[in-house]
């Protein structure tokens, strides 16, 4: 998708997938805008060191938060959320969803974390420096390759449950490198 300096959201999301997170605006627009159309839940809570807003653009989802005083907060069409820098939060779609994260330009550093079902604890993390140039979906990619990658990477070293992997085909991810 080409950035412009307007862009009709709902239209462009047509072209963009579960957590593309494609930036929309002209390279140097502060805060940036970031689009994805989501149907399947996030596999994993994403931590942005800035301070992020999520709109709902189209459809229901809930957004699901760690180490907050709020565990979770359904997004119809127009809420916005904000979110606390270093707060992990995860998309659940309840219908297909148009979403947009406001983003500063610079937004240093970004990690998915993956939450034990059992205990509550946090399993793993995989950090990355935010760059506008580079996909999210190559980020969450990796990170979700990481984690993909053995029996330890997927295992509570508090309670020992062993997570499942995240099945990257449905994501619309690529399987292998």
């Amino acid at each position: 998708m080409n950035r412009r300096r307007m862009v009709h959201a709902i239209q462009a999301a047509s072209e963009v997938g579960n957590y593309a997170e494609v930036a929309v605006l002209p390279d140097e627009t502060d805060p940036q805008i970031y689009l994805s159309r989501n149907w399947l839940p996030q596999p994993f809570h994403l931590i942005c060191e800035k301070d992020t807003v999520l709109s709902q653009l189209s459809g229901t989802a809930r957004v699901e938060l760690r180490n907050s005083s709020v565990n979770s907060f359904r997004m119809d069409i127009g809420d916005h959320i904000y979110i606390p820098a270093g707060t992990p939060h995860r998309l659940a779609p309840i219908s297909e969803s148009v979403t947009i994260r406001y983003l500063p330009l610079r937004g240093g550093l970004q990690a998915a974390a993956w939450f034990c079902a059992a205990c509550g604890n946090e399993v793993r993390r995989y950090e990355w420096e935010h760059d506008n140039n580079t996909a999210a979906l190559e980020f969450y990619w990796l990170a979700c390759a990481r984690f993909n990658a053995g029996t330890d990477s997927r295992t509570c070293g508090t309670c020992s449950t062993i997570h499942p992997k995240v099945n990257l085909a449905t994501l619309g991810m690529p399987s292998t490198v």
